[in-house]
């Protein structure tokens, strides 16, 4: 066997193999080590990705030359655009993958990627050698060699699974954990924490009466991450349905609260609070008497679904009968209890922003042991520590991702400076300039980016300057295009729109909010004949010409703000400066200060505790 490689990477989840596939794709030669080679990638909650955020940061993650997008799109069974209703800051995509054949295409994909081997194995222990990781030990007793290791256990790390009393160690249903790695990390004094997710029941679709719920249908285009042409799925479309909980339910559920693992002190780790199981929902908002759930279905043609909402720690039988007193599930079976499960994860202000370790060189960590929570923040770590992996060992510069290029850098920048405290979601909130980081540029704002850092493949650039150029082009069209009164008024009177008295720039029409570009090609000859010769994707490229012409003002003025801040950027601390010595500073950024070590002064000011009086003497001390 030849044991030697550049990049290894334990643990194949969303991370994992976003992670391989990146460094793979870059030129590396990558080992992807997982317990289970039918359960790459493997949807272990419900099956769907996207979402609000987290559907811009697919988009991203495809941007950059990934795969999540392109595996949801050739493997959904449902599509829908969210907050449509709202500004396209807002907009986000998300869709319901079959789960098995999501899978199943991440494999294909992988296996199809060069440079890239697999070994089918638990790594129980990291080769470490002067504070630098040279390899991984397996369970099998075999020794792997490279100059980069990516940690991406997700929930495996001392897994526990939690049913009432009923303890289970794994990693996830039917899954063996992983041990030694923790205990190994201790060691180097990086902090070792306990995290709690969950799941809910798998219900029997043929036990439930879907005439008393309501139908959820998709959208009736069902191709919306990947920027690629031409990639749609071919799988029959499944609409999803609400289901609501009531009183009696709530009653069952709380008869057994004192068996709850959450309640009596069994699970120490801290549980998602925006994503809660139903016994914490009962706790938070007591005043309720009904919750919304969502019936999902887990593939294409199977009549297990997911049930979303619900997800329990409660004993079986205690689900089992709460279950029952839901409207439309009243002779339901199901396949398997919810349950809840504790993991380690690792305190990620102990990470650079490339992702790797402060404490141990060459060490990357990227997904859930990170502290966060969703298939998206964890594919979106594994696509960018896959890319400093293969950048570092090939002694060249850092990747990072600023908070105004993208989802991707909120995420990290306050993973790096923030910490968590329970498991990280991202929201829109969370971004500073969610005009900038819309769904719908996210090929604007990166693709050539990696590019230039060898990822993202010619294809894929050139797809991007054929749309760019296109774009330009449409926007110059329009900003010199005019119209006549008599072409336009018929149209602007039957939409009870005030008329125009002279020739009007197609511009100028555009910024009407009740107008869309869609409404002025049949209206201008011009206009038309340009939009009948675009190639694929035309639906992308109007609406690209829209938003940037509709929210121009906006847009500028975001960009104004975030290049004020920028200039914080680039005032560099040394890398080994004592925040000490400056008298001036509070003892609580001092602490703060020299735990994560802020590469630059904007970083320092994301830091919580360090106050703008703290930034003050910073920016004074470093601007002699």
């Amino acid at each position: 066997m030849n044991n030697l490689y550049d990049i290894i990477i334990v643990g194949a989840g969303h991370s994992g193999s976003e992670a391989a596939a990146a460094a793979a794709n870059m030129g590396s030669k990558t080992l992807l080590i997982t317990t289970d080679m039918t359960a790459i990638a493997k949807m272990s909650c419900n099956p769907a990705i996207g979402g609000i955020a987290k559907g811009q940061i697919v988009r991203e993650i495809d941007a950059l030359g990934g795969y999540t997008g392109i595996v949801t799109d050739e493997t959904a069974i449902q599509f829908r655009m969210l907050n449509v209703s709202k500004g396209p800051a807002m907009w986000s995509p998300r869709a319901q993958s079959d789960r098995l054949k999501f899978s199943a295409v991440w494999r294909e994909k992988l296996e199809q990627t060069e440079n890239l081997q697999f070994w089918q194995d638990t790594v129980t222990e990291l080769i470490i050698k002067d504070k630098v990781v040279k390899g991984v030990k397996t369970k099998l007793g075999v020794s792997f060699f490279a100059e980069a290791v990516i940690l991406t256990n997700g929930t495996f790390l001392n897994g526990l699974m939690h049913v009432g009393k009923t303890q289970i160690p794994g990693g996830r249903d039917a899954d063996a954990p992983s041990f030694g790695l923790s205990e190994q990390l201790k060691k180097y004094n990086i902090p070792v924490l306990r995290m709690k997710t969950g799941t809910p029941a798998r219900l029997d679709g043929r036990t439930i009466n879907f005439e008393k719920l309501t139908e959820q249908k998709g959208d009736d285009y069902v191709s919306m991450f990947t920027f690629l042409p031409e990639v749609k799925t071919k799988l029959k479309q499944r609409s999803c349905y609400i289901v609501y909980t009531n009183k009696d339910a709530h009653n069952t559920l709380k008869e057994g609260f004192k068996f709850s693992p959450l309640f009596n002190g069994t699970i120490a780790g801290t549980g998602p609070r925006y994503c809660p199981s139903i016994e914490d929902k009962l706790v938070t908002f007591s005043e309720k008497d009904s919750h919304m759930l969502f019936l999902e279905p887990e593939g294409e043609n199977t009549i297990e679904y997911y049930l979303n909402g619900f997800s329990s720690s409660l004993p079986l039988e205690t689900q089992y009968n709460a279950l029952h007193k839901i409207e439309g599930f009243e002779n339901l079976k199901i396949f398997r209890p919810g349950y809840a499960i504790e993991y380690d994860y690792f305190d990620p202000t102990f990470l650079n922003l490339n992702l790797e370790s402060k404490v141990i060189n060459n060490l990357f960590f990227a997904g859930q042991i990170n502290g966060t929570t969703g298939y998206e923040e964890a594919a979106a770590q594994g696509i960018m520590a896959g890319i400093n992996a293969h950048l570092k060992i090939n002694k060249k510069e850092p990747f990072v991702l600023k908070r105004d290029e993208a989802y991707i850098g909120v995420l990290i920048d306050d993973l790096i400076n923030k910490g968590v405290d329970e498991p990280y979601r991202m929201f829109t909130s969370r971004a500073e300039y969610r005009i900038l980081l819309r769904q719908d540029n996210a090929d604007f704002r990166l693709t050539e980016k990696s590019y230039n850092i060898g990822l993202a493949s010619d294809f894929r650039y050139k797809h991007f300057l054929y749309k760019k150029e296109k774009v330009d082009e449409i926007i110059n069209l329009l900003k010199k295009t005019n119209i006549e009164p008599e072409k336009l008024n018929p149209y602007l009177k039957k939409r009870n729109l005030s008329e125009i008295k002279q020739k009007e720039r197609l511009e100028k029409i555009l910024l009407r909010p009740q107008i869309k570009i869609t409404d002025l090609i049949p209206l201008s000859e011009i206009l038309t004949n340009f939009v009948r010769l675009l190639k694929s994707q035309k639906e992308e490229i109007l609406n690209s010409v829209e938003i940037q012409l509709k929210y121009k003002s906006y847009i500028d003025r975001e960009k104004q703000t975030a290049e004020k801040l920028k200039r914080l950027e680039d005032k560099n601390i040394p890398e080994n400066f004592d925040f000490s010595k400056l008298q001036s500073l509070s003892t609580e950024a001092t602490q703060k200060l020299n735990k994560i070590r802020p590469k630059n002064i904007g970083q320092a000011s994301r830091i919580p505790g360090v106050s703008p009086a703290d930034i003050s003497a910073l920016l004074i001390y470093f601007g002699r």
